[in-house]
């Protein structure tokens, strides 16, 4: 009786609020942004398959050699590089970089972070207090310094960068799932959990956690387009994984002494990262608006 009472669910209104879900997601803006999504994912999966060329094989015969279109080989479409590596297959591979960086940072950030924010919500007190102080000192460090010191004492590999990444991103699902927690904790579907001696584990992962997961999945979906920059940044800085993985912050800061005689080398790296953020941020923003009804 307690569980038919704690979740009601009107069956009249599932078909109708499926559509109105599907019929959001179908707009132009996020269909778009899906298409940019699958591509990355397609490219990240099946880089050994799509990519022309090793990506790391140099050609210095075919050094900077322009795109195709501009009278450059057909082989090389996207041009090479200054030591003749081919663009196409190492933004192709970067791809794959940016694809296990960006999911796993935020597999771990969401982890850490909801976990945490659930039981500050819920528990209060004083383990709410030392919670929010940890994130309130965290939050003083500017986000991107904190990331450069670690992957600098560690040294740039990229289970290094993900951890790291992974490890200092939970404050922002900590603030937006505590605030959530607290608003549901009196509500009467949790009052009747505990009338029915659900234990405190029960409670958040039966009742709390279905109820927040709207917020969460809109969140770790721009956390993504946010984690892809920070690691082309680190890359770009030399931080990030080994100068041997080919990744788009790597080509950026190949190409950047380049822009004037060979553009290519820096332009198209810059346009797959600059596309992979629109494609998260689109899809994200059609995603929540699909599933809160608030920013409608």
């Amino acid at each position: 009786m307690i569980a038919a009472a704690e979740l009601p669910a009107p069956a009249a209104d599932a078909v109708p609020g499926r559509r109105r879900f599907i019929a959001l997601l179908a707009t132009p803006a996020t269909l778009a942004g899906g298409l940019i999504v699958a591509l990355v994912v397609i490219c990240a999966l099946f880089a050994p398959w799509l990519a022309p060329h090793d990506p790391n094989a140099q050609n210095l015969a075919e050094a900077a050699k322009p795109p195709a279109w501009l009278g450059g080989s057909t082989a090389y479409l996207l041009g090479t590089d200054h030591l003749g590596r081919d663009i196409l297959s190492r933004t192709i591979w970067g791809a794959r970089v940016a694809a296990i960086v960006g999911f796993s940072v935020v597999l771990i950030g969401c982890s850490i972070g909801v976990s945490l924010g659930m039981i500050a919500g819920y528990v209060g007190g004083l383990l709410d207090d030392l919670i929010a102080r940890v994130a309130d000192v965290q939050l003083a460090f500017p986000f991107i310094l904190l990331a450069i010191a670690v992957v600098g004492v560690l040294g740039p590999s990229l289970w290094t960068v993900i951890l790291t990444l992974g490890v200092t991103s939970w404050v922002q699902y900590v603030r937006i799932v505590r605030a959530e927690t607290l608003s549901l904790r009196d509500r009467d579907f949790v009052q009747a959990a505990i009338a029915g001696g659900a234990s405190r584990a029960r409670i958040l992962m039966r009742h709390i956690l279905p109820n927040i997961a709207s917020p969460i999945t809109v969140l770790a979906t721009f956390e993504v387009a946010r984690t892809v920059i920070l690691e082309s940044a680190l890359s770009y800085l030399g931080l990030g994984v080994p100068a041997t993985v080919p990744t788009w912050g790597t080509m950026l800061a190949d190409g950047r002494q380049y822009l004037d005689t060979a553009w290519w080398m820096g332009t198209f790296p810059g346009l797959a990262v600059s596309l992979t953020v629109l494609g998260i941020n689109l899809f994200g923003d059609g995603l929540r608006d699909a599933l809160d009804p608030r920013s409608r």
